[in-house]
């Protein structure tokens, strides 16, 4: 059939397959057509045109094709008959059966892996998110040799998994990728440097850190917009943001937070890019609290709640900070209405209801946080002269005045002040 199109220009076939239940087997968590579902969505995001789409039930998987041959023979007629350019294999393939496959098949053939990771690389913007995508692409690409390195001097994004090269130019030289793989690698560490000095300047004005984190499509760049007043890229995609976002945001109280926007994860995320975006992922890890965002209207709003738990605690945060700074966002209940009565949390405990499209439940989000950050904050009373306006000052910029009582000589103030601005406030005025 020779050369795919480029990703954006090809007719797609998408197909999840899924070994059937058996007795003793555990139970799937998800139901196969919302896999496929969501297969359809990820091969969208790269805006291929889906004309076909099934799932496919195996009693086993064929250590050749993946998939039974009367299915790979029936899918080829499919394949022929719709010009279809590049069939979807939603699971992760080996290299023989991808190409064998591709032999079977007469098209262009990709697995979940790499269809990630071709969104990815057409959704970096940073200069950083791109040297991560760049990495996994080509540890991916060194564990086939399968794929020619070309793709890194064009200029469109993504990685050519979609449109990959023709049979000539399969042959992958190793010692180029695993320079071009060391290269970046250290580019990456300059730029985790850095990171973490930018780090240690907020450290010197400490506002508390709150990262929003979901199932990729959560809505979680809507709620950051919603809560910010700010207009970062969000549409109904999957993977829309991939590059962390940061704005500092005014709770109710007048304390200030820098809310975090962060990369969405998803099922049976490549272990690739897990381990090339942990410098981005550092933001959550250093995060004090965080915001939950989950899609409640997905009806595997609960399994897709256990996969970014997963990647959570595969990121090394600890279990406590999972049960004890975390707030459970469930978005999108105006999807919702007319379901009948909806046990959609109010507010209390550390689950609430919300649509960050309309906006309803948004204030309620953030007296939540509020109450979150104020959680060990200390009461502290000062007599400040009355000509002492710097202090007065700093403490209602950093602290919660609670009362205030100006008198002749002196005004006495009662605020409440997170341990280490209490400490700070006694060393720089000597209280």
């Amino acid at each position: 059939m020779g050369n795919a199109p480029d990703a954006g220009s090809g007719r797609a076939l998408v197909v999840h397959p899924f070994v059937k239940q058996r007795a003793g087997r555990p139970v799937a968590l998800r139901d196969p057509e919302g896999r496929l579902a969501e297969a359809v969505g990820l091969t969208a995001a790269i805006e291929l045109d889906v004309v076909h789409a099934e799932t496919i039930s195996l009693s086993k998987v064929r250590p050749a094709t993946f998939i039974g041959g009367g299915a790979v023979e029936r899918l080829a007629g499919v394949i022929e008959s719709l010009e279809v350019d590049v069939t979807i294999v939603d699971a992760s393939l080996s290299p023989v059966q991808q190409r064998n496959l591709e032999k079977e098949l007469g098209c262009k053939v990709i697995d979940r892996t790499a269809l990630i990771l071709e969104i990815f690389g057409a959704r970096a913007r940073t200069y950083e998110g791109r040297l991560q995508v760049e990495l996994a692409a080509l540890t991916f690409q060194r564990s086939r040799l399968v794929r020619s390195w070309t793709h890194l001097e064009r200029q469109r994004g993504g990685f050519g998994f979609v449109g990959g090269p023709g049979e000539s130019q399969l042959e992958i030289d190793r010692r180029l990728i695993g320079e071009r793989i060391t290269r970046i690698s250290n580019e990456l560490e300059d730029v985790k440097r850095t990171r973490e000095l930018h780090r240690e300047s907020r450290r010197k004005v400490p506002y508390p850190i709150v990262a929003l984190v979901g199932y990729t499509n959560a809505g979680k760049s809507t709620l950051f917009n919603r809560l910010t007043e700010s207009e970062v890229f969000a549409k109904d995609l999957l993977f829309a943001t991939l590059d962390p976002t940061m704005r500092r945001l005014e709770l109710p109280s007048g304390r200030t937070v820098i809310l975090s926007d962060t990369v969405g994860f998803i099922s049976d995320l490549p272990t690739h890019l897990v381990a090339a975006f942990r410098a981005t992922l550092e933001e959550v890890r250093e995060a004090d609290i965080l915001l939950h965002v989950r899609d409640f209207s997905h009806p595997d709003s609960d399994a897709q709640r256990d996969d970014v738990l997963a990647v959570l605690r595969d990121l090394g945060i600890e279990e406590k900070k999972l049960e004890d700074q975390t707030i459970e966002i469930l978005n999108k209940i105006d999807l919702m209405e007319g379901q009948g009565n909806l046990d959609i949390p109010s507010g209390k405990g550390r689950r609430i209801g919300v649509s960050a499209l309309t906006g309803a439940g948004c204030a309620n989000v953030l007296a939540m946080l509020d109450d979150a950050i104020g959680a060990e904050d200390i009461t502290r009373i000062f007599e400040l002269d009355i000509s002492d306006g710097e202090a007065l000052a700093w403490l209602y910029q950093h602290g919660r005045v609670t009362d205030r009582q100006d008198r002749e000589t002196d005004i006495l103030v009662k605020v409440q002040l997170a341990p280490v601005d209490a400490e700070r406030f006694d060393a720089r005025f000597g209280v």
